[in-house]
């Protein structure tokens, strides 16, 4: 993948949050887990502390942008998260891509006159599979229907303007949405693998989640998930944003 023909492109992942504390001594950091899940892209990455006020001083630094997973709620009101906001408006003004991840996702959807709340249904944990009702130019394959691991109580309860729900399920019904040749964003969790979902779920048992519930979605988390494939997703919708631009 390249912004043009001399070299790579470089994806600025916007980091929002850490690992828990239990799990950072098993397992890498958001940010190499997305170095490892697009290894196979050819892109270069570069790192933003945002939670310790590291922000690209223009959404023009990097050729496109990736916003992480977080445990905190983007309608938290922290200095950082509203920064975040204005960047990802800038970054829409200057049509430079941006892909979300779960707060990603919210925040994304937020900063654009969307809304994402703590939803009615509850903690969405372990495997989820999500429905395709619409297919881009960027999604290989004629698949209907994709898995992904979750972790998360937020959902995007208002879609704003210009968003389009490409992927859904009765748990979660705006969980990938497309913002034209800009953005993409999913609810789902593609840079995790099932042993760090699962301990993320054996973390809460008990305590934020009733351990019947727990142990129901410990059983499937192994089931299959499409990682590879949304990676893939991912590397071809930058790839087509980053062509359409040059062109």
């Amino acid at each position: 993948m390249t912004a043009s023909s001399s070299r790579p492109i470089t994806i600025g992942i916007l980091e929002t949050g850490h690992l828990p504390e239990q799990l950072a001594d098993r397992y890498p950091d958001y940010p190499n887990m997305f170095e490892e899940l697009l290894s196979g892209s050819g892109a270069k990455f570069r790192t933003y502390a945002i939670l310790d006020d590291e922000f690209p001083k223009a959404p023009r630094e990097c050729d496109a942008w990736l916003i992480t997973g977080s445990r905190f709620g983007v309608y938290d009101g922290y200095d950082w998260i509203e920064k975040l906001k204005s960047f990802v408006r800038r970054a829409y003004e200057a049509k430079s891509p941006v892909v979300g991840i779960c707060f990603g996702h919210q925040l994304i959807a937020e900063a654009l006159g969307g809304r994402a709340e703590k939803s009615d249904r509850g903690w969405g944990v372990g495997l989820h599979e999500y429905d395709v009702g619409e297919r881009a130019d960027w999604m290989e394959g004629e698949r209907k229907s994709f898995a992904l691991q979750v972790s998360h109580q937020d959902q995007v309860t208002k879609v704003p303007e210009g968003g389009k729900v490409l992927a859904s399920s009765d748990f979660c019904p705006n969980a990938l949405i497309a913002y034209d040749d800009w953005a993409i964003t999913f609810q789902g969790h593609p840079e995790f693998g099932p042993d760090f979902s699962a301990d993320l779920i054996r973390m809460r048992r008990g305590t934020a989640l009733p351990e019947d519930f727990a142990d129901e979605a410990l059983s499937r988390v192994n089931s299959g998930q499409d990682s590879e494939l949304v990676a893939r997703w991912i590397a071809a919708f930058l790839q087509k944003a980053l062509h359409r631009e040059a062109v």
